[in-house]
């Protein structure tokens, strides 16, 4: 396939925001393709190498980018930066700066091979030398590529590919390229990616074997599970009825969920819940998990939380949390901050799968596979037929130091479901019975500039929660409360990778930001109740024509959800059911703002 067929295509899906018409213009796309370049085409347009949680970066950053667009443009690099500055992306500046140079066509038009495979060596290029090594291949790139192949090119190595394609519409169009687009295929299509986590092995199975042949993807140690996801009660008593009268309780350990595979031979992997690598900052669990875990190979998932190594309590996730993404000083933070891996589920044991099966059986199979350690341990449990029984449960939670308990269905059928949200699991924490005071993840759209004491920061930030049924992020509230000095100043470099000039075309909302922000940062907020608002996109009609909903005095917690990918953030749904239980519901006639101004 031409990598200018892939850039027209788009070109046109940049120019839209309907979903079925991004769909059609995917299937189209892909429908004449085959391995290697089906797979290929859909990983570079997620802005992807490879599956996700590979890991697979290029490493290219704005000024190296901008160095390879001077070179390749004949133009100087203050030039560059200048003109980059006007448009607002680097894309479009060298589209501008190579219209009307003579390519260099003396090895033929570009394809995606050629593409994918210099790409790798960008990402593959490391030690002395490597940015060096990075450049000449982009230039040598941008040197073969008309102006429109050079826009894309330049906007994927800087992960700003603008398409607006994630795997919810990749999946739809699967369904309707390579099956009979019905609502059947694309259930048995999003169960495979739920399994692998890897939608380039979906579509070649998809293409060679049929949607029947999608049954051989299982499970295989070293590639994660995208997580089985719980729903939410307002009362201990609704939770019971939920699940026929019993269930099984178990802590709601306030950590890090963590999916561990655990090999016959070689190295265990640890992943988070968004499937990225997190191995090297818990080098304890990786050393103590093949001691414990018996008669491997197994995946295993559990929460990892941070305990007090003189009295063995619990402490809070905020200490967990500056485990993540550390790299040196790794056997300081293993004595200053140690963790346990409370372990409830288990989805391969003895190289067979275990998912298939109810809950109760997989806690048995669970249990008789753990040989307790230091680190690792089983999550506490305790099975309850009546409300009495749940509450006292909670109350030993939390004062064990948990946030809450999960209750997890004993019916027939409990299977546990990869990627899905159900009823099965109920999370549930005290407070949820108390006006709105559950939290709610948030996903970071757009940011405003300060005034005052912030003048020269961002002062407040546009969340927006996601609606997997639009595959869309509409916004719910403004946050600029809850951050204090040290969290304001670090702003700004957590969010620099998200910025974009223009409107994520993913992101619907009535408010116009100072800043746009790609989704990518989640962080938790609470609020005093959600209302209706004219201006916030959340499940906009569902209450009143023409609002959405608002999250009302919205402060940030300080807890960045570094574990959760965008679309792991409340979902719109979610949202809706949260405003229907409240005590005191917003009436329709009352649209509010839902701002919180700084």
């Amino acid at each position: 396939m031409r990598f200018l067929e892939l850039a027209q295509a788009y070109e046109r899906l940049e120019a839209t925001t309907k979903r079925l018409e991004m769909r059609a213009i995917l299937v189209e796309l892909i429908r004449p393709l085959r391995p290697p370049d089906l797979p290929r085409v859909l990983y570079l347009s997620q802005g992807l190498l490879r599956p996700e949680y590979e890991g697979v970066e290029l490493g290219v950053a704005d000024s190296l980018a901008r160095r390879a667009v001077a070179l390749a443009s004949g133009i100087e690099e203050a030039e560059v930066g200048k003109r980059t500055k006007a448009s607002g992306d680097l894309g479009t500046t060298v589209s501008e700066l190579l219209a009307g140079r003579r390519r260099l066509e003396s090895e033929g038009p570009l394809e995606v091979a050629d593409v994918y495979r210099e790409l790798e060596r960008v990402a593959t290029a490391a030690g002395e030398g490597s940015q060096e090594t990075k450049v000449k291949t982009l230039v040598e790139l941008l040197g073969r590529a008309s102006p429109l192949e050079a826009k894309f090119l330049v906007r994927f190595v800087l992960g700003t590919l603008r398409v607006g394609v994630r795997e919810m519409t990749i999946l739809d169009a699967l369904a309707v390229a390579f099956a009979d687009g019905s609502k059947d295929a694309r259930t048995r299509i999003e169960a495979a990616f739920n399994l692998s986590s890897d939608l380039g092995l979906v579509a070649g199975a998809l293409v060679e074997r049929g949607i029947d042949g999608l049954a051989g993807i299982g499970l295989e140690v070293g590639r994660p599970v995208r997580p089985m996801l719980a729903e939410r009660e307002p009362t201990l008593a609704d939770v019971l009825e939920r699940m026929g009268g019993s269930a099984a309780l178990e802590f709601k350990y306030d950590g890090l969920r963590v999916q561990a595979h655990v090999p016959k031979h070689g190295a265990v992997r640890l992943f988070s819940r968004r499937l990225e690598e997190i191995s090297a900052q818990f080098p304890e669990l990786v050393a103590e998990l093949p001691k414990v875990v018996k008669r491997p190979p197994a995946i295993v998932e559990g929460e990892c939380v941070p305990i007090d190594p003189e009295t063995d309590e619990i402490r809070p996730f905020q200490a967990v949390s500056k485990r993540r993404g550390r790299k040196y000083d790794l056997d300081r933070a293993q004595e200053e901050i140690p963790v346990c891996l409370f372990l409830f589920d288990i989805l391969l044991a003895e190289g067979e799968e275990t998912y298939r099966r109810d809950f109760p059986e997989r806690r048995k199979i669970l249990a008789d596979l753990l040989q307790p350690g230091d680190h690792v341990r089983l999550a506490d449990q305790r099975i309850v037929h009546d409300v009495d029984g749940a509450t006292a449960y909670l109350d030993e939670a939390i004062s064990e130091g948990a946030e809450g308990v999960m209750a997890k269905s004993l019916k027939p059928g409990s299977s546990y479901r990869a990627g899905a949200r159900g009823y099965w699991w109920i999370k549930y924490k005290r407070d949820y019975t108390v006006g709105l005071s559950d939290s709610i993840d948030g996903v970071v759209v757009g940011a405003f500039s300060g005034r005052g004491r912030r003048a020269g920061k961002y002062g407040a930030l546009l969340l927006a929660v996601y609606n997997p049924k639009k595959d869309r992020f509409e916004s719910f509230t403004k946050v600029g409360s809850g951050f204090d000095d040290a969290a304001l100043a670090e702003l700004p470099k957590r969010l620099a990778k998200y910025e974009s000039e223009t409107k994520p075309p993913e992101v619907d909302t009535g408010l116009e930001p100072d800043r746009w922000m790609r989704p990518g940062l989640v962080l938790e907020v609470r609020g005093a109740e959600l209302t209706l608002s004219p201006i916030h996109r959340a499940e906009t009609g569902a209450v009143h024509a023409g609002a959405g909903l608002a999250l009302r005095f919205p402060r940030f917690t300080g807890r960045y959800r570094d574990d959760k990918a965008p679309t792991e953030s409340t979902t719109s749904q979610e949202l809706l059911k949260m405003y229907r239980s409240q005590v005191r519901q917003a009436a329709p006639s009352e649209p509010d703002s839902g701002d919180s101004r700084p």
